[in-house]
């Protein structure tokens, strides 16, 4: 009894601790045309947070897929980032609403380092 006692007080104890979840994300539209197939299909799916994913394919001439599509989804500011891509034979290629944006260089560069390069760019020149 005591046993059975320590495991109810636990799972309170353990229940009233755990994190709450968010609700669950409700997906306004969604379709499929073709997943089984290994001729054209297409998919997609639209959530109620903004989120958008679609792509169509189709074999490939090399026995590979072709695909095609967009997705997008809110930022932070309200704004909408968009992405639309191509994966074919010659490669992915994807293409972006937003600009891309580099690393940041891990520490300044030394200002002799930087003569340097100068001091290259001017006897290249002549």
């Amino acid at each position: 009894m005591k046993i059975i006692a320590f495991i109810a007080l636990t799972v309170g104890v353990i229940g009233e601790s755990a994190p709450l979840h968010n609700p669950p994300l409700p997906i306004l539209r969604s379709n499929q045309v073709n997943p089984d197939s290994s001729g054209p299909h297409s998919s997609g799916f639209e959530a109620g947070n903004g989120i958008v994913f679609h792509f169509s394919g189709s074999e490939g001439a090399a026995d590979g897929a072709n695909l095609a599509g967009i997705w997008r989804y809110p930022l932070e500011d309200g704004s909408i980032a968009s992405f639309k891509f191509v994966d074919d034979e010659k490669s992915y290629q994807p293409e972006s609403s937003l600009p891309p944006v580099a690393p940041a260089f891990p520490h300044p560069i030394a200002q002799f380092v930087l003569d340097q390069f100068a001091r290259l760019e001017d006897e290249l020149r002549t």
